[in-house]
C-alpha cells in the first residue's frame, strides 16, 4: 500500500481550497493500491485560510500564529495509517507544509525555496517508509 497527499488525488485541502490532481495518484487510490491521508484535514482546518511555512523548526503563519503542535500531532495521526494499512512507500505534495521534505518554502512568505524537511516525510522516514513527492513520478 502507498501513502498518498490527498490533495494529489482530488481532495479540495490546501490552505486555499485547492486541489493539486495528479492522475497516476487517482488511478492508484481508485484501485485500491494508495491511500489518501492528510494532516490538515484529520486536524478539521478550515479551508481557506492563511499559509503556513516551516520557520526556525517551527510551523508559522501569514498571520504569525503557531501551529507547531497542532502539525505534529496530525502528522503522527497520519502515520498511524499508514502503518496501520503497511505503506511501505509515500508520495507526499511537494512544498506542502504538513507532508513534504527537500525543497520547501524559505519560512519568509517570500516564494524562495531551501532545503529542509516538514513534519510528516521526517516520521515516516524515521520508520522507514520511502518518501517522494508527486514530481519524482514522471522520472
Amino acid at each position: 500500500m502507498i501513502l498518498v497527499s490527498a490533495c494529489l488525488a482530488w481532495m479540495n485541502c490546501r490552505y486555499d481550497w485547492s486541489s493539486c490532481p495528479n492522475q497516476k495518484i487517482i488511478d492508484m487510490v481508485k484501485s485500491w493500491l494508495a491511500t489518501p491521508v492528510c494532516p490538515e484535514l484529520l486536524w478539521w482546518l478550515s479551508t481557506p485560510r492563511s499559509p503556513c511555512e516551516k520557520r526556525w523548526k517551527r510551523f508559522i503563519t501569514q498571520d504569525w500564529e503557531d501551529m507547531t503542535e497542532s502539525f505534529v500531532r496530525w502528522a503522527h495521526e497520519a502515520l498511524a495509517i499508514a502503518l496501520e494499512r503497511w505503506c511501505k512507500r509515500a508520495i507526499l505534495k511537494s512544498k506542502s507544509p504538513s507532508c513534504w521534505s527537500g525543497l520547501i518554502f524559505d519560512g519568509l512568505f517570500t516564494w524562495r525555496l531551501t532545503k529542509w524537511d516538514w513534519v510528516l516525510a521526517e516520521i515516516l522516514k524515521e520508520k522507514g517508509i520511502k518518501v517522494e513527492n508527486e514530481l519524482m513520478l514522471w522520472q
